[in-house]
């Protein structure tokens, strides 16, 4: 199986990605701009809307809540749906989400309309990896949801900053309005592209895609998924006060560092999902493995400026390179019940970024002050190599029956 799978890679290697594909990365660099771009925004819909800015973080805090519980809902809901239509309705909902949220003055309303947004937001972004996937062909699937998953990561570089800018050039509801505006030009794309068949949606009931649950390799993949995000947002989530007060990094300059982290993080997701088509379980270890070793080196030299902004660029080109072949890995572990099998994983992502961020914001406020994310964000990346390193032993010796002595063939 390992010897086809790198046949087929080659194969998927060789020629062009569908331009859906890239279509598809569009809506995730929406889809991702409006889950970060409110930070950026918040003091000024806080003060629009007569609210604390603690309180007026709940918009980042229901959103999160939306995905983790909106991705497989939707998943189960839309299963005898078609997917393109799918796809079209959740760029609708997006759009109007946004629409009520740009109008809208009474805070209530506001999340109502981010929980409706998050809804929308996990019924995209799981359809549109098993879409993605089979498009691509089994030779390229990985290097396809890469690709959707590298517009989610374009968002850190361009679409946060770009929203923030827009926030306070014309008004945070401004933001809102061309967010807006950018879903629904990319449903036409989307409907136009995402071909009319093959979606097997109509003949799948709910007892057979909850079947799926009884895999205990995709309970695995789903495992490193939490965990080797959570490792990352246990840090980046505190990235500011760490660069500022430990660092010595200027406050104007922190974007500029974000930045290369988002530029790392962009092409970490384009090379991954490459690496992850021919050889899926190097990636899910070495990425994380190398995760923990940086932010572990971190740990000791984040009161420099050099070196730390280096590590950051690389944290980003590691810390988040497996998410895409752990996405497909989680879609091909769900067996017949593939949407859900990348709900999940979208599901999975969000539990670990909101309970590593906790624990980080717990760990700064003790003695460890703003290294304690740091030393946070080590020993949760170093523990996704628990299920990626099982998950890795037992697909081998599924796919060759090679025992204990067989270890050394997992690469």
């Amino acid at each position: 199986m390992h010897d086809e799978a790198t046949r087929v890679s080659r194969k998927g290697r060789s020629s062009r990605l569908p331009f859906v594909i890239y279509a598809l990365a569009l809506g995730t660099f929406l889809m991702l701009t409006t889950e970060f771009v409110v930070a950026g925004i918040l003091p000024e819909i806080a003060a629009d809307v007569g609210v604390g800015v603690a309180r007026a973080g709940m918009l980042i805090t229901v959103f999160a809540v939306g995905m983790v519980v909106g991705a497989p809902l939707m998943a189960m809901l839309t299963l005898r749906m078609p997917q393109r239509v799918t796809l079209v309705l959740a760029l609708g909902v997006f759009a109007l989400g946004h629409v009520i949220v740009a109008v809208g003055s009474d805070f209530a309303v506001l999340l109502a309309a981010r929980f409706l947004t998050a809804l929308a937001t996990g019924a995209f972004w799981a359809v549109a990896a098993v879409v993605a996937t089979r498009l691509a062909g089994p030779g390229a699937g990985s290097r396809a949801v890469g690709v959707v998953n590298a517009g989610g990561m374009l968002a850190t570089v361009l679409g946060v900053p770009l929203g923030a800018f827009a926030g306070q050039l014309v008004g945070w509801r401004g933001t809102f309005w061309a967010l807006a505006v950018l879903a629904v030009v990319a449903m036409p794309m989307i409907a136009r592209h995402v071909p009319r068949g093959g979606d097997g949606h109509r003949s799948v009931s709910v007892r057979s895609e909850l079947a799926a649950l009884r895999s205990g390799r995709l309970w695995l993949a789903l495992a490193a998924c939490a965990a080797t995000t959570g490792g990352v947002l246990a840090v980046y989530s505190y990235i500011a006060p760490l660069l500022t007060e430990r660092t010595g990094v200027p406050a104007d300059l922190v974007p500029l560092v974000l930045a290369g982290f988002g530029v790392g993080s962009l092409v970490g997701s384009v090379l991954g999902g490459r690496l992850g088509d021919s050889r899926p379980h190097t990636a899910t270890i070495l990425a994380p493995l190398a995760t923990a070793l940086i932010l572990l080196v971190l740990c000791f030299v984040s009161g420099a400026s050099v070196p730390t902004t280096v590590l950051l660029v690389l944290l980003g080109l590691f810390g988040l390179g497996a998410n895409p072949v752990l996405i497909s890995l989680a879609v091909r572990y769900a067996g017949h019940a593939p949407t859900l099998g990348s709900s999940l994983s979208v599901a999975a992502f969000n539990v670990g970024t909101a309970a590593a961020s906790w624990i980080g914001g717990i760990a700064l406020g003790t003695g460890l002050g703003v290294t304690g994310p740091l030393v946070v964000g080590t020993a949760i990346a170093a523990l996704t190599l628990v299920p990626a390193t099982v998950l890795a032993v037992v697909q081998r010796r599924r796919d060759t029956g090679v025992g204990p002595g067989g270890v050394h063939a997992l690469f």
